[in-house]
C-alpha cells in the first residue's frame, strides 16, 4: 500500500510543476438570500455529463441538507478566468466555494490565502500544504481504471483495447488511463492496449467530441473492440462511436455514463466511476457544520452497474473482479507498478 501512494504522490508532485493560468464564463444564475454555495467549473460545461456535471448535482445536493441554502454555478470557458470567476463568487458573499479540476488548483490557493472566512473545495486539487479553509477532494483514479481495465481484459475477443483521454496534463487522466492499462494486463498479459490523450491544452482537451468520436473510430479500425472514453465531452463523443460498431464495447468514466449518454446504451458495459457527487455533498456539509478539516479527502471509486450487459459478465469473471477490488483495498495490488 505504501509503495503504490508513493508512486501517486510522487507523480502528483510532477505535474505540480505545471501551472495552469486563470476563462471567459457563463454565470449558472443568481444567488440571492441566504447561505450562498459558488461551484466553479473547469473548461467545459457544467452538463458535460460526467466530471463537471457529477460536482455541479453534489453542489446541489450540498445545499439541498442546508436551510436556506442556495447553490449557483459559473461555467469557466477559458482558462485565463479561473481567478475571476472565483472572484465573482467572493464579491457576491458566497460562504462556500467549491472549484472543479486540476487546473483551477493555484487560483483556489491563492483565493482560500487571501479570504479565511469562506471555505473552499478542490475537486482533483492535491494540497501540499493544508489551509484550514481549504480541501482537496481527491479521488484514487487508478483503481477504479484498473478495475474497468480488469473486466475489459476478460471480455475483449480481439485481445485489444482502446482509451480515448482527455489531455495528460491532468494527473487524474492519466491515473486513469494507467490504471486500465494495467488492470487489463492484469487478467490478459496478452492484450494489446491502445491509448490517446488529446493534443490540445486545458481549454480544449475535454470538449471536443468529434475529436474523440475520430479517435474511437481509429482504434476500432485498429481491432479494439473495448474502448474507454475518459475526457468529459472528448470522451462522451468515443463512447457515441462504439455505440455505432456492432459488437463493440465501451466504458464511460466519472459517474454511471449510463444515466447521462443514453445514445451509448449499445455499448456502455460500465464505467469506471468517481463518487464526486457524493464527496462534494459531504464536504458541503462539513464546510457549513464547521467540521470541514483543510488538507486532502479521499473520496470512493468503483464499477458502476453493468446494465444490458449484465449476462455477459460471469460469475467467474464477477468473483475475479471481488478478488482485485479486495487486493485494491489492502495494498497487495498496485493499480500502477
Amino acid at each position: 500500500m505504501a509503495l503504490k501512494w508513493r508512486h501517486f504522490l510522487a507523480l502528483l508532485a510532477v505535474f505540480g510543476l505545471f501551472t495552469a493560468t486563470a476563462c471567459s464564463s457563463d454565470d449558472g444564475g443568481e444567488v440571492s438570500g441566504g447561505y450562498k454555495i459558488g461551484l466553479v467549473t473547469d473548461t467545459g460545461k457544467v452538463d458535460d455529463k460526467s466530471f463537471n456535471q457529477s460536482a455541479w448535482e453534489g453542489a446541489q445536493n450540498g445545499a439541498g441538507n442546508i436551510l436556506g441554502a442556495t447553490a449557483s454555478y459559473i461555467e469557466t470557458e477559458e482558462s485565463k478566468d479561473y481567478g475571476n470567476n472565483i472572484q465573482l463568487f467572493l464579491d457576491d458573499g458566497a460562504q462556500i466555494i467549491v472549484t472543479v479540476g486540476f487546473g483551477l488548483g493555484e487560483a483556489t490557493i491563492e483565493a482560500a490565502k487571501a479570504n479565511p472566512d469562506v471555505m473552499f473545495i478542490g475537486v482533483d486539487q492535491w494540497q501540499n500544504e493544508a489551509l484550514p479553509n481549504l480541501v482537496g477532494l481527491m479521488f484514487p483514479e487508478a483503481e477504479a481504471g484498473f478495475m474497468a481495465g480488469a473486466l475489459a481484459g476478460m471480455l475483449t475477443k480481439t485481445n485489444i483495447v482502446g482509451a480515448v483521454l482527455g489531455t495528460d496534463l491532468v494527473p487524474p487522466v492519466v491515473f486513469f488511463k494507467e490504471g486500465w492499462e494495467n488492470g487489463a494486463r492484469y487478467t490478459n498479459p496478452g492484450v494489446e492496449t491502445i491509448s490517446t490523450y488529446h493534443p490540445g491544452g486545458l481549454d480544449v482537451a475535454f470538449g471536443d467530441p468529434e475529436w474523440g468520436a475520430a479517435t474511437s473510430r481509429q482504434a476500432l479500425d485498429q481491432g479494439a473492440d473495448i474502448i474507454f472514453g475518459a475526457g468529459g465531452a472528448t470522451g462522451n463523443g468515443a463512447l457515441i462511436e462504439v455505440a455505432g460498431e456492432a459488437g463493440a464495447l465501451c466504458v464511460g468514466v466519472d459517474q454511471d455514463q449510463w444515466f447521462t449518454v443514453p445514445e451509448a446504451h449499445p455499448c456502455l458495459v460500465t464505467s469506471a466511476m468517481k463518487l464526486i457527487d457524493v464527496g462534494v455533498a459531504l464536504l458541503i456539509g462539513q464546510a457549513a457544520d464547521g467540521t470541514m478539516e483543510g488538507g486532502n479527502h479521499f473520496g470512493g471509486v468503483g464499477l458502476a452497474p453493468y446494465h444490458d450487459f449484465d449476462s455477459i459478465v460471469t460469475d467467474e469473471m464477477r468473483a475475479t473482479l471481488r478478488e482485485i477490488r479486495a487486493g485494491l483495498d489492502d495494498g497487495s495490488i498496485n493499480p500502477m507498478p
